[in-house]
Order: structure tokens, then C-alpha cells, then sequence
């Protein structure tokens, strides 16, 4: 993502999740950016950005962000990640895919495959939903008035 609004309100809404989370056991929030793949057809660059996914992502738990995936409320999201926090999972990596969309076999894989809607969105908009998501998980997880039914 290139320097600007977006970027910033990215890195606004992670600082946050950042400060909220942090009592909560809920740390590392942070953005990994893979270079696109310039393999000459889609299932070529799908693959290739799987593998550079892999390699970020390590062990942890991934979830993939496709708009045929299951949606969630903002409630049963911050639950979500509270369950794997006490399962003692390591890491929760959400993946955007390129512009080609994410290889099927890392879908599969995936311990999840959420949805914002079923409309397509722009990767930065993703990022930026995203963001204050994780930062409302951590409000509702520890009581805070920022989330409001």
C-alpha cells in the first residue's frame, strides 16, 4: 500500500488494537506486505504468492479473506479470536490475496475463510476493515463503550 490516508488509518487502527489488546494477551498486530507475483498466468501467481504466504505465516492459524466466505458479527468475531487466544494458538494471520484472488489450495487449508460482505473490495479498503475489526474485538473483549449494540 502506497503512502497516505489509507496507510495511515491502517496504522491507526493497529497502534490502537495494539494498546487495547496488550492486557487483553493479545499482541502483535502488524501488516506483512508480499511482492506480487509476475508470473505470466493466474494459477502461476497464485501458487507463487501462496508459497511467500507460507512463509510469513508459519504455524499459526490463518484465516483468508475471499467474499465467498462466512460472515461474522463484530461480537462473534472478538470471540473468535478470544478462543484461539485460550487455545493457546500463536498467531492469527488474515490473508488478502493479489489481484488474482488466493490460490484455492491455500483456501483449503485455511482454518477459516471470512467474508466482509459479498461484494468485492479493494485490497486497501480489506486492510482498513480489517483494522478497526481487530481493534473492535479488542473494545468489545475488554468492555469498552466503543462497540455499541
Amino acid at each position: 500500500m502506497k503512502q497516505g490516508p489509507e496507510r495511515e488509518l491502517v496504522a491507526r487502527y493497529l497502534a490502537r488494537s495494539v494498546a487495547s489488546g496488550r492486557p487483553l494477551g493479545l499482541t502483535g498486530f502488524a501488516v506483512a506486505e508480499l511482492a506480487e507475483s509476475r508470473a505470466s498466468s493466474a494459477a502461476a501467481r497464485k501458487a507463487e504468492e501462496m508459497k511467500a504466504i507460507a512463509a510469513q505465516t508459519g504455524d499459526g492459524v490463518t484465516v483468508a479473506l475471499d467474499e465467498r466466505g462466512r460472515t461474522l458479527g463484530s461480537e462473534a468475531f472478538a470471540q473468535l479470536l478470544a478462543r484461539w487466544r485460550d487455545e493457546g494458538k500463536a498467531s492469527t494471520n488474515f490473508v488478502i490475496g493479489g489481484a488474482d484472488g488466493l490460490d484455492p489450495a491455500l483456501v483449503a487449508r485455511a482454518a477459516m475463510t471470512l467474508s466482509f460482505s459479498p461484494l468485492t473490495w479493494p485490497h486497501q479498503l480489506v486492510r482498513i476493515m480489517l483494522a478497526e475489526q481487530l481493534y473492535r474485538a479488542t473494545t468489545i473483549l475488554s468492555g469498552h463503550p466503543y462497540h455499541r449494540e
